[in-house]
């Protein structure tokens, strides 16, 4: 069963949901103050997408589309996605959903960046997430450069 990835509504039951990931998260994968400051009920235009389990939501990201302006990227697209945060609860890891996660974000077909957090430099190279210069922290999935693989 595939379960779908829904952008979430910036609304009060959003928040109570976040809540659930900052009692397990650690401070730097806090999303709850970013929505609150973004709340507008209901607000369609939401960054944050999750998956849901039943009635419970499972894991979850902020997706911000970026303009290149500052020629980060030097493969002259002149969009790319930042995943800001990504978080699946303990009870629900190793069950696929950050990778349902990073897939969706895969299939707008443009650039992405990230910063591996709290010891997920090994996800995001099964991701073919690659350090975006040799010192930096950030990692770059380009479509134009990498096979897409799905890891099993």
């Amino acid at each position: 069963m595939q379960l779908p990835v829904k952008n979430l509504k910036v609304n009060f039951k959003t928040i109570e949901e976040f809540k659930s990931f900052k009692e397990y998260g650690l401070e730097e994968l806090s999303m709850l103050e970013e929505l609150q400051i973004t709340m507008v009920e209901d607000n369609a235009n939401s960054p944050f997408y999750g998956i849901y389990y039943g009635d419970k939501l499972a894991a979850r990201m902020c997706l911000y589309v970026k303009q290149n302006r500052a020629n980060l990227l030097k493969n002259g697209s002149n969009k790319y996605l930042e995943i800001w945060k990504l978080e699946v609860l303990p009870q629900f890891q190793h069950k696929g959903f950050g990778l349902r996660l990073v897939d969706f974000a895969k299939s707008f077909n443009l650039p992405i960046l990230t910063r591996a957090r709290v010891k997920s430099h090994s996800f995001w190279e099964k991701m073919n997430f690659v350090p975006l210069s040799e010192n930096s922290s950030r990692l770059l999935w380009d479509p134009n450069s990498v096979t897409t693989q799905k890891i099993s």
